[in-house]
């Protein structure tokens, strides 16, 4: 048994390289020597260098990224009492942001195998409900995309409003194409443990959309439409401050490299283990590394002695979460209910090191195979 001391983090912020974190500091020192914190000229430059990367016209900086979804639902049409298609093994954060606009979730269920929505499933939903929604909510799942194209396919035909939750793919591409750039509108999240992470809360919607890009620049400041002037529902105080803009400007154009990393950390696990969700290619970015387990908690314990944190992402499906009021209607999700069951996650983040990834490849290659 190791000691805690032994123990492989799960995650390890502290280990920002020091050459990182001295430009990091120097930015913060410009916003602080300039005055200037709420929506200033390090906002501006943050989203003309996020949209070039990912070849957006319009990027359009947030508080978090639930505020990007419920945002960016608003500004496809969404209004109290539509429907919106999304899945439920995603953590519940794009069902929570459409509750907060009054609308009702529909849950399709996953492909078995990538664990992500597909076109089947897609369509498996639709044929449910019976009248289209008024949009779905296309979640790039683990760092992974979804079958994004084949999914917008379906849904123009229907008249429905595709909405790319890109929080776990930033970076991703599909035929040079990053994740986000296939619907109608993307959102994503700065959250510290992103592969893209601020110092505390952040997001954005980014979009080719001149018109939800308008109405979503008017609702992260109160719905104006100019200054102390309301004109638009769903208005609220969500506004990217100059400090993470500032940080995250330092982290943009090391993304590429970092993803390469956690590809290249990935790559050691699938040839460790032969249970490893997802592969390392160009639209897979490695935000986590997931495995399947038909004895998870033996799995994880077995981990733990060996030395290595592991995590469950997610334990608890949407469609069996205990909302107070207003639960989700009975469905049932055969692949997403078994997912819940049996995925758990080992570390992945760009600082372990070449030892630390040989140990948790060795752990999981010494997994019994009945065991996963």
């Amino acid at each position: 048994m190791n000691s805690p001391s032994d123990l492989i983090a799960f995650n390890d912020l502290s280990r920002t390289p020091r050459e990182v974190m001295a430009d990091i500091e120097a930015a913060v020192a410009r916003v602080l020597a300039s005055g200037w914190y709420v929506m200033g000229p390090e906002h501006d430059a943050f989203e003309a260098e996020l949209g070039a990367y990912l070849g957006a016209a319009h990027v359009v900086g947030l508080g978090n990224g639930t505020d990007a979804i419920e945002l960016a639902l608003a500004a496809v049409g969404v209004v109290q009492g539509d429907t919106v298609v999304t899945v439920a093994n995603a953590g519940a954060y794009s069902t929570v942001a459409m509750r907060l606009l009054g609308a009702r979730p529909a849950f399709a269920d996953v492909d078995a195998a990538t664990l992500q929505m597909s076109p089947a499933t897609f369509q498996a939903a639709l044929d449910r409900l019976g009248e289209p929604p008024r949009a779905v909510v296309v979640t790039h799942l683990y760092g992974a995309m979804a079958d994004v194209a084949g999914i917008v396919a379906i849904a123009r035909a229907h008249g429905i409003a595709v909405v790319e939750d890109c929080a776990q793919a930033l970076g991703a591409a599909s035929g040079g194409i990053k994740a986000g750039m296939f619907g109608d509108v993307a959102t994503t999240s700065f959250y510290p443990t992103k592969n893209l992470g601020a110092l505390g809360d952040g997001g954005a919607v980014y979009t080719n959309s001149a018109d939800i890009a308008t109405a979503v620049r008017r609702m992260r400041q109160y719905g104006w439409v100019s200054k102390y002037s309301i004109g638009l529902d769903h208005g609220r105080n969500s506004r990217l401050d100059e400090l993470q803009a500032a940080i995250l400007r330092v982290k943009l154009p090391l993304l590429d490299g970092l993803n390469d990393r956690r590809r290249e950390i990935h790559s050691a696990y699938e040839a460790a283990s032969p249970r490893m969700v997802n592969r390392a290619s160009e639209s897979f970015i490695g935000h986590l590394a997931v495995a399947t387990s038909d004895h998870r908690d033996e799995t994880r314990a077995a981990l733990r002695a060996a030395g290595v944190a592991t995590d469950v992402h997610y334990p608890v499906p949407d469609h069996h979460q205990q909302f107070p009021s207003d639960r989700p209607e009975p469905v049932s999700l055969p692949a997403t209910e078994a997912a819940s069951a049996a995925v758990y996650s080992v570390p992945m983040f760009p600082e372990l090191t070449d030892s630390e990834v040989e140990r948790v490849s060795a752990a999981l290659a010494s997994l019994d195979d009945d065991r996963g």
